[in-house]
């Protein structure tokens, strides 16, 4: 039997406002022996003003003549801030050579992304699945490879990932020890979060603007109420507010004495 942990994967998003293609595909995922890949409309499937999100078979064109999946699936975009607030939608659909994919094409509206709510942080839109495959005809005569992840505490991370979150876990050993998500498959995005979270807070304060500190004190909260022991990047955080005001004392400051010496 699968792990249930195997039926659940995110999707991150980058520079979502930034991407060219309408329409964009996340990497391949194995469930149920069967290949699947995430689709998505950054300006909508026919839908105007939406976000479409959609579960595809990753590889339709080459499976054999006949071929069907019947699956069961949920789709998710994560709010950021509030598990309560993520947007979820269910159906359950025959794949086949003539619907290969299925989904929303209206799961949430880009103005609701783009107000700040939690949808969208710093740029990045996550996305989850939940995907149970219910009957398979027809195998692929390819091996399926495994999902390209890594368990890392129990949390499946990218390979990209895995050296960033071992130095936290070395450096913050009690880090997740009451880390308890409402849904275990978030994992990987609360991860994603403080990962973006702890790496924005190493640029330079002239590197960052004011304006984002009220998104990183949301998203600490969010990673705080997951159940995540982080005082230290609280500390941190607070430092570099405080260098931030210093440094736009001292502009001003500077200004001022030019000002009079003119």
């Amino acid at each position: 039997m699968e792990n249930q942990t195997d039926r659940r994967f995110t999707w991150v998003i980058k520079n979502f406002s930034s991407v060219k293609s309408n329409d964009t595909y996340s990497d391949e995922f194995i469930v149920g022996g069967c290949k699947w890949r995430f689709l998505a409309y950054t300006k909508g499937n026919n839908k105007p003003n939406h976000f479409s999100l959609y579960l595809a078979v990753a590889d339709s064109k080459t499976l054999p003549l006949g071929w069907r999946r019947h699956a069961k699936f949920s789709l998710t975009i994560v709010n950021q801030f509030s598990d309560k607030l993520s947007q979820a939608k269910e159906s359950e659909n025959w794949f086949d050579q003539n619907s290969n994919d299925w989904g929303f094409s209206e799961i949430i509206t880009i103005a609701k992304l783009n107000a700040g709510e939690g949808f969208m942080v710093n740029g990045e839109v996550i996305v989850a699945a939940k995907v149970d495959v219910l009957e398979v005809v027809g195998k692929s005569e390819e091996p399926s490879p495994v999902m390209e992840t890594i368990y890392v505490d129990g949390i499946q991370v990218l390979p990209s990932q895995v050296k960033s979150v071992n130095r936290l876990f070395e450096r913050h050993q009690d880090i997740a020890s009451k880390f308890r998500p409402k849904y275990p498959f978030m994992k990987t995005a609360y991860m994603t979060v403080l990962l973006s979270l702890t790496e924005w807070l190493c640029q330079s304060p002239k590197e960052i603007s004011k304006d984002d500190f009220a998104d990183k004190d949301a998203a600490l909260a969010y990673l705080t109420d997951a159940g995540f022991e982080l005082g230290w990047l609280e500390k941190k955080l607070d430092e570099v507010k405080d260098k931030k005001k210093k440094e736009e004392a001292c502009l001003a400051r500077l200004q001022e004495m030019e000002q009079q010496l003119q």
